[in-house]
């Protein structure tokens, strides 16, 4: 039986982004995985407008404005003063005909699952034109925000946290009370995504490699991407393997980290990490749900944070095996971030230490799963030891 914990509308977090550029821009894109609830959040925004909804999975609207994208207009736009196109990366010359609908008058808002409309032959078409807004599966804060937990202690925010960690924050799953029908949720999520969004949008025919690769990840989430390796214990190119991981980076499933180097000597290496946007759908690939998270598990819970925070996370890691597991850039600030289960002041572990000695950024911060808050200097750095819930108002406050 599905048990629904509650039929509300959860307030995002990009709200005021949103609402701002949209009073700017004729047109807004909004991207992000699927079911991450782009239409349910586009919906909400639409209150109180003249708009018009049309969702692109429909083969007659799709194929009006594959055909004939004048008569589309007059059709599904006429006399409204919004139009919500959903999920228009399955459409033909996208970025032309979304030119001459928003240069003929149009107030449009799109979405898309896939980070194809992005690409520069669609974009090259809207400069100028378009702003782009991310909506990722709920941060730390939209869950609690979902479970109507306004005050915590520790013990209940680690709580949460680690559900939140366990089965990720796919708006559906959040929202679904039983445990074993979060994880069903989450298997035809993955084999939704897999099929429609990376296979079909990317033209992959082999999905048993396709599989095996998304199940190789997810096992490895944190490590290093050999893809000599990984070629050699997939069987398969090196072509098809960068066509396969470019596909599902593109789908909102992975993300693929950098190196943060300045000196290309002394920080050597150009490969890069493996994270699962979202950790839920990580542990329902692999088929782990851990009772208490693993290190590796932790990092990728804190770098989806990151992610939902608008940053893009680096590591950093040297020739004589340093390594901080973030780097933050702004501007001109560098901001490091390492991950532990378990941390408290005044500890600083070497790594870090090279870092600041390195860099002499501002501050750093080390986020805990387990530990006690509270700071410490290093070398004129302000070294901040916090929790998840308190990494986007410490790293915020300063930049």
């Amino acid at each position: 039986m599905l048990v629904l914990i509650q039929a509300m509308y959860v307030e995002r977090d990009i709200t005021p982004a949103f609402r701002r550029v949209a009073g700017h821009y004729s047109m807004v894109a909004l991207v992000g995985p699927r079911q991450a609830g782009k239409t349910t959040f586009l919906k909400e925004m639409m209150k109180g407008c003249r708009a018009s909804y049309v969702l692109f999975d429909d083969p007659d609207a799709r194929g009006l404005f594959n055909e004939d994208v004048k008569k589309f207009r007059l059709q599904y736009l006429e006399g409204y003063d919004l139009g919500v196109l959903d999920e228009v990366q399955y459409c033909r010359d996208a970025g032309s005909k979304l030119k001459y609908l928003v240069d003929t008058g149009s107030r449009l808002w799109v979405t898309s699952s896939s980070e194809i409309l992005l690409r520069k032959e669609v974009l090259s078409y809207l400069v100028g034109r378009v702003s782009i807004v991310r909506l990722y599966p709920f941060s730390l804060a939209e869950f609690l925000r979902a479970r109507g937990q306004r005050a915590y202690t520790a013990e209940i925010l680690r709580r949460h946290l680690w559900e939140h960690m366990t089965h990720g924050g796919y708006p559906r799953v959040v929202l679904t009370g039983d445990p074993e029908m979060r994880r069903t949720i989450l298997r035809d999520l993955y084999e939704t995504m897999l099929l429609k969004d990376v296979a079909r949008t990317f033209s992959i025919e082999d999905l048993d490699t396709l599989e095996r690769l998304v199940r190789y990840l997810a096992f490895n989430v944190g490590a290093l991407l050999s893809y000599e390796n990984a070629c050699k214990l997939l069987d398969v190119s090196y072509q098809t393997l960068k066509k396969y991981t470019d596909a599902l980076v593109k789908s909102y499933l992975i993300a693929l980290v950098k190196p943060f180097f300045t000196n290309k000597t002394r920080e050597i290496t150009k490969q890069p990490k493996v994270y699962f946007l979202d950790t839920g759908l990580r542990n329902a690939i692999a088929n782990e749900y851990p009772v208490e998270p693993t290190g590796p598990l932790f990092e990728n819970y804190v770098f989806s944070e990151l992610i939902k925070m608008g940053f893009t996370p680096k590591y950093w890691r040297t020739k004589s095996k340093a390594e901080v597991d973030f780097v933050v850039e702004v501007g001109n600030e560098v901001v490091p971030i390492e991950v532990k289960i378990m941390a408290n002041p005044p500890k600083v572990e070497r790594s870090m230490r090279s870092f600041i000695e390195r860099y002499r950024p501002h501050r750093a911060f080390v986020v805990f799963y387990r530990g006690e808050k509270g700071e410490v200097e290093v070398g004129g750095t302000r070294l901040v030891y916090t929790d998840v819930a308190g990494l986007r108002d410490a790293v915020t406050s300063f930049i």
